[in-house]
């Protein structure tokens, strides 16, 4: 049984990097990627609908949940995103900036990412073994030993890239986390993250099976142990289901984790972010006081969809053609009250099949920031989904992948040069 320098386990976004990171580092090592699917990456080609938001313009911290905040600053420092754009640009995709900061192929097609990502480990010397499924991994005298579908295989290094649970049918299974825990690690509790939500068809609040397809820009409140917790801003879609968008999205992992959690959680949609009920009532007073012959729908729809507007005032049971002038207090303040907090009676995600990431996993404290090597087990390293960061949408879980990735070339590197120096009997 044949020893290699470095085993990658999973061809996904995050291992492909680290696996070209790793190789132009130290050209010399012999390296090995792994990964179950016979045609590696479809992760990839799903993402951004098929485009692949390869990342945003400005990434920060601020942009993740999860971890701790200061060791994901200082991975993502250690490859920002202008580097993200000038490492594609060498493989041949160049990236164009669309709204919201987002960056992507010129191309709009995730296949010619995945591809260059394919040629750039080709080109590099990484030796890629599709088809072949890491099932365990033990320590040994050498190194570890990693029990796949063709055999044992041994290396001194390995950098554990398998994912999460999101996205199951692209081979996100979450047989890492086991691995992971094999290994000495500790799990933080796994939810879908970027995920739609359900709602309760049968409560008041349930307006979208009427709605599916209207979008509106909105700001949701999650509400915890009825507190304010979190407070998102963004486009919401309304669905057959319930709720989806960039919104909805970014907000079903907080749902998702205070449920876990056994908290008290609800969301409730303002249809004018950051603006509170006094603004909105005040508002409100003055559109009356210009144009009292106006019906309350003819106003409402002025600001929101019409069809949104006609289905929240049936809910609030207010006549549409009320004239504002006619319009009892009463009645404008329970639809203010509506217009700020707006109930989601959000009953769960659609789950792992549609999530886009998985919030939870490797405990980050129980990795080193500067290389990705496990504190617990030197000579492992974990990159990407599979630890516990998961960033908003808009091409910042990709930039991790890429950020972790390179962080963990750099940390390979080091521990070949210790063991250059003879520090080591071996790189571990």
């Amino acid at each position: 049984m044949s020893l290699r320098d470095v085993a990658v386990v999973g061809a996904g976004a995050a291992g492909l990097a680290a696996a070209i990171f790793t190789r132009r580092e130290r050209p010399s090592l012999d390296i090995v990627l792994l990964d179950g699917a016979s045609r590696p990456g479809a992760k990839i080609l799903v993402s951004g609908g098929s485009r692949c938001n390869v990342t945003n313009t400005v990434v920060t911290e601020a942009d993740f949940w999860g971890g701790k905040r200061t060791v994901i600053r200082r991975v993502l420092q250690g490859f920002p995103a202008d580097r993200t754009v000038t490492f594609f640009r060498e493989l041949g995709v160049p990236l164009h900036e669309e709204a919201g900061g987002k960056l992507f192929p010129d191309s709009n097609r995730a296949r010619d990412v995945l591809e260059a990502l394919l040629r750039g480990v080709s080109e590099s010397g990484v030796e890629l073994s599709a088809g072949q499924r890491v099932h365990a991994i033990v320590r040994s005298d050498d190194g570890f030993v990693l029990e796949t579908s063709r055999g044992p295989l041994t290396a001194r290094a390995v950098v554990l890239a398998t994912g999460g649970r999101s996205l199951p049918k692209t081979g996100s299974d979450g047989a890492g986390y086991d691995i992971a825990r094999s290994l000495g690690h500790s799990l933080v509790p796994q939810t879908p993250a970027l995920a739609p939500l359900m709602l309760d068809a049968a409560s008041n609040g349930a307006v979208h099976a009427k709605l599916s397809g209207v979008s509106v820009d909105g700001e949701i409140t999650v509400w915890i142990e009825r507190a304010a917790a979190v407070r998102l801003a963004g486009s919401l879609l309304w669905t057959h289901f319930g709720v989806s968008g960039p919104l909805a999205l970014n907000a079903s992992r907080h749902w998702a984790r205070a449920t876990l959690e056994g908290r008290d959680v609800r969301l409730t949609l303002n249809f004018y972010p950051e603006s509170t009920f006094e603004q909105i009532d005040a508002r409100w007073i003055a559109i009356a006081a210009e144009r009292p012959r106006a019906a309350v729908r003819t106003a409402l729809a002025a600001h929101l969809p019409e069809a949104l507007a006609m289905a929240m005032l049936e809910v609030l049971e207010i006549p549409a053609d009320r004239l504002l002038a006619a319009l009892a207090r009463d009645e404008r303040r329970r639809l203010v009250h509506g217009l700020v907090e707006w109930p989601l009676p959000v009953v769960d995600t659609r789950g792992y099949n549609y999530a886009e990431v998985t919030a939870g996993g490797v405990d980050l404290t129980e990795i080193d920031p500067a290389t990705m090597e496990s504190r617990v087990c030197p000579g492992l390293f974990l990159v990407g989904e599979i630890l516990d960061v998961d960033g908003r949408i808009g091409g910042f879980n990709f930039q991790w992948a890429w950020a972790s990735g390179r962080a963990a070339a750099r940390g390979i590197g080091r521990l070949w040069d210790a063991s250059d120096r003879g520090r080591t009997s071996s790189p571990r």
